[in-house]
């Protein structure tokens, strides 16, 4: 078991390879799931924009003469 943890002495380039290939899968994990999260709040906040909006016409459209 020891030989293959050894890599027969590559094992410093192969672990570090597999490291920042794990570190790396991670990173792209996380951001894609804080741009997710920003999508959503901002479809959230325009749909909230838009009722705003539609309510104003409605309440002019109302006030018209």
């Amino acid at each position: 078991m020891t030989e293959f943890f050894a890599m027969g002495g590559h094992a410093v380039f192969v672990w570090s390879a597999w490291g920042l290939t794990a570190l790396g899968v991670a990173a792209l994990v996380a951001m894609t799931l804080i741009r997710r999260r920003l999508a959503r709040d901002l479809f959230a906040w325009l749909q909230r924009m838009d009722a705003e909006a539609g309510r104003a016409r409605e309440t002019a459209a109302e006030d018209a003469p």
